[in-house]
């Protein structure tokens, strides 16, 4: 079965193109060195929370939207040896593909898939 990462950050709203351009090289690369698919999503519709909530956990401020992205993957195996080159590649260098957002918010993780319909 397949192998997920995950990840949510802040990014300010008005670098909306500038965090697309972004990801559309991120994209490229993941694909390159193994990844199947690149899910990039916009926040649209993503309430606050009282007691926890995805504005929440990556403190996003007024001025910002959260981001919502996953990189699928055909097995950990895979993405454990594409995610070292990915962290390699010249083009995810922060002078190559510079992150147009506060990666110190950035909530990222690795998840087995349990269930895929």
């Amino acid at each position: 079965m397949s192998y997920i990462d995950g990840f949510i950050a802040a990014v300010p709203t008005a670098r909306k193109e500038e965090y697309l351009q972004h990801a559309k090289i991120a994209a490229k690369c993941f694909k390159e060195h193994g990844a199947i698919k690149v899910t990039e999503c916009w926040g649209d519709d993503v309430p606050e929370g009282e007691t926890t909530s995805f504005p929440m956990a990556v403190k996003c401020k007024p001025d910002e939207t959260v981001v919502f992205g996953l990189v699928e993957w055909p097995t950990k195996k895979v993405r454990d040896s594409g995610m070292q080159k990915v962290m390699e590649d010249e083009r995810m260098s922060s002078d190559s593909n510079p992150m147009p957002f506060d990666g110190k918010r950035l909530i990222y993780g690795g998840f087995e898939v349990i269930f895929d319909d």
